[in-house]
């Protein structure tokens, strides 16, 4: 397992609400040297014929004519970084900039938000640069055992926070404002006949299945990389794996804001 970039947090629940990231994150935990770690993207499966409309339409946004007359339009979808940029530092503050790529961004956030009902997410596609900061463990029981440090945990305390405080009225406007170059992104990573809303809604709903241990999880290491003792832990998904090691009570808070929303773009 590699070390979960928690910024790319930022971008799952950003990301998945426009999608999204969430946070990110490497994949899995830390290498025993900070090797680079292959990881192949999955690509899309071929879609069916045009569905008849989006299962989760969009809602739309209710604004009156003098702020619809002070919209910026929209810019092309290449040219919408520094734009796109701006709309989330407003809603999660300057920090966040730092933390974020320049260039692709819609795209990146889309790419990660699809591959995250898989196993791997590419780090060339995410939204967001690798967590400063050490992943740690503690010797269980077993020599050949071991449980994830509560210092890893505590990582994702500032991350998890400014995503549970975040304005979700902001957030959902925000997302109807740019969801067309979201859809644009979509249809050009390979969905012509699909809607990246309900995708969205889709892996909003496979994080939430995410399993919440009541004890601490089991690592075992037979190569480089820590992996997960469970084999049912092990087979989970690039995403469920992300709240698994951010901790319990992280998660928790992590699926509340999920579900309040997909009840709001759904």
């Amino acid at each position: 397992m590699n070390d979960p970039d928690v910024k790319l947090l930022v971008a799952i629940a950003f990301g998945i609400l426009i999608a999204g990231s969430l946070w990110y994150f490497r994949d899995d935990l830390l290498p025993a040297a900070d090797e680079p770690v292959a990881v192949q993207i999955e690509a899309p499966v071929e879609e069916p014929a045009a569905p008849s409309g989006p299962a989760h339409p969009v809602p739309v946004a209710e604004t009156s004519e003098a702020a619809e007359r002070n919209l910026v339009p929209l810019p092309s979808l290449d040219d919408s970084d520094s734009y796109f940029l701006l709309a989330l530092v407003d809603i999660f503050g300057a920090d966040l900039e730092s933390l974020l790529v320049k260039e692709g961004l819609i795209d990146k956030i889309v790419v990660t938000v699809d591959n995250l009902p898989r196993k791997h997410v590419a780090e060339k596609i995410r939204p967001v640069g690798r967590l400063k900061g050490d992943f740690s463990v503690d010797a269980a029981e077993s020599e050949d055992q071991f449980y994830v440090s509560p210092d890893s945990y505590a990582r994702y305390d500032s991350l998890v926070n400014l995503i549970s405080n975040a304005d979700l009225d902001a957030m959902v406007d925000t997302y109807q404002r740019f969801y067309p170059l979201f859809q644009e992104s979509y249809v050009r990573l390979g969905y012509p006949n699909a809607y990246f809303n309900d995708r969205a809604v889709e892996v909003i709903d496979h994080l939430l299945l995410t399993p919440t241990p009541d004890q601490p999880i089991l690592l075992v290491r037979p190569n480089v990389l820590y992996e997960y003792a469970d084999p049912e832990l092990a087979a989970l998904s690039s995403g469920q794996k992300l709240l698994l090691r951010m901790g319990a009570e992280h998660a928790e808070k992590i699926k509340t804001v999920l579900r309040e929303l997909r009840a709001r773009i759904s």
